[in-house]
């Protein structure tokens, strides 16, 4: 990062005030005093006058269209995981999970706290799924899933009951849901129940956010797509 922009993230002053000081000789970075073409890196010390220099951490947010096959993990030495894959230049972490044989939309960041209010089943926060299964969808089958589903959640070894859902019929073999909790591989435990085995299965939407970039690929959400997911 350039000196100048390092300063100034810190809220200790501009850019163009941060140049002068670094002309002025009272920046050191390791030490050393610095030069406007002096350049940071991760693990440098920067002072003025002799006071270290702290950036403000910038929180970011990504909405990344996962492909079948990547794990959703922080454990780099998992094999396909969602961190290598991206490879982003610091350190984030997903918002939730979507397993390994699903694909489509999911958030990784960097802020804990949006993580955690993200997650809350309280906030009642829609993620919609376009589901495809292996044989003719009835009007039963989406009135009991509906309803709620008496599922086995293997987190906790426990049998619960799915929320309510708002579920659509697509065509005879695709439904479209809504769904505002996430248990461990939730839909397809749900259509287990009912004989229904899920041949594909895409996050389409995640409150707001809908799903609008290519498979494989990112983008960074703006300031007010971040406020909307804190509530704001």
């Amino acid at each position: 990062m350039r000196l100048n922009r390092y300063i100034s993230s810190s809220g200790m002053c501009s850019r163009r005030k941060a140049e002068e000081y670094i002309e002025e000789g009272r920046v050191k970075v390791n030490g050393v005093v610095a030069q406007l073409t002096t350049a940071v890196n991760e693990g440098d010390e920067v002072t003025l006058d002799n006071r270290p220099v702290v950036p403000k951490k910038e929180h970011v947010v990504l909405l990344f269209n996962k492909p079948i096959g990547i794990t959703c993990t922080t454990e780099t030495h998992v094999k396909g995981n969602i961190i290598s894959y991206i490879n982003y230049p610091e350190r984030i972490f997903p918002i939730g999970r979507l397993d390994k044989d699903s694909h489509g939309l999911i958030l990784l960041t960097n802020d804990g706290d949006l993580v955690n209010q993200c997650l809350r089943v309280e906030n009642g926060h829609e993620k919609e799924y376009v589901v495809r299964v292996d044989r003719v969808i009835t009007d039963e089958f989406i009135s009991k899933m509906s309803k709620g589903v008496r599922i086995f959640n293997p987190v906790n070894e426990s049998w619960v009951t799915t929320l309510p859902c708002k579920i659509r019929k697509v065509n005879d073999h695709v439904f479209n849901i809504i769904l505002m909790q996430g248990y461990n591989r939730q839909i397809r435990r749900m259509c287990q129940v009912f004989d229904y085995k899920v041949v594909d299965l895409k996050r389409i939407r995640f409150m707001h956010l809908r799903l609008d970039v290519k498979q494989g690929q990112y983008r960074l959400l703006d300031e007010k797509d971040i406020a909307k997911l804190k509530g704001k």
